[in-house]
């Protein structure tokens, strides 16, 4: 019987379980928090991003994770700076270019405000009176190196917070930042 773990990393955290650098305390990893032996990450979730990272001892369904060809979604809330307008929207809903080519076609939507159950950020993001922001959702299907922080970046709208919400039919309802469960 394969495990599946449901972990909603913190910002700040590796999503590995050891690292390979010297042992400095600003570089945690997946050790502090899950102690399920023979688990490991299905895909990664970049140090500076948060939310849903998925876990299983079955190399088969990692797989079907973590490689772009089965083309598994993945939503993301992502805040960006100012407010995106249609066309902007539109743009990812396309699909945008990036330096290593372009991106399939992603769902997204604006979002009325935070997203539910959102939790505070430590360090908290860098706020600036002068310029909005504003919470996006957006549904992928790849999983490039930084995609989702480059293609808001490619619509003229940084990323200043990103959490990942759901993967395939796993979400973050009701995991709390820095806990586990079993799927």
């Amino acid at each position: 019987m394969s495990r599946v773990v449901l972990f909603n990393k913190p910002w700040g955290v590796l999503s590995q379980f050891t690292d390979d650098g010297p042992p400095r305390p600003d570089r945690r990893t997946l050790a502090e928090f899950i102690d399920v032996p023979g688990v490991y990450p299905a895909g990664r979730l970049d140090r500076d991003s948060e939310g849903l990272l998925v876990l299983t001892d079955d190399g088969p369904l990692q797989a079907r994770i973590a490689d772009p060809r089965n083309k598994m979604a993945k939503t993301y809330w992502v805040q960006v700076e100012r407010i995106p307008s249609d066309a902007a929207l539109q743009a990812l809903r396309d699909g945008v270019t990036l330096k290593d080519g372009p991106t399939r076609p992603a769902r997204v939507r604006r979002m009325a405000g935070d997203p539910h159950g959102l939790w505070p950020r430590t360090p908290p993001v860098r706020f600036r009176k002068s310029v909005p922001d504003c919470w996006i959702e957006l549904t992928i299907t790849e999983g490039r190196n930084r995609q989702v922080r480059r293609m808001t970046a490619t619509i003229g709208h940084p990323t200043l917070r990103l959490i990942r919400y759901r993967v395939g039919d796993w979400t973050l309802d009701g995991l709390e930042t820095g806990i586990w469960r079993l799927a």
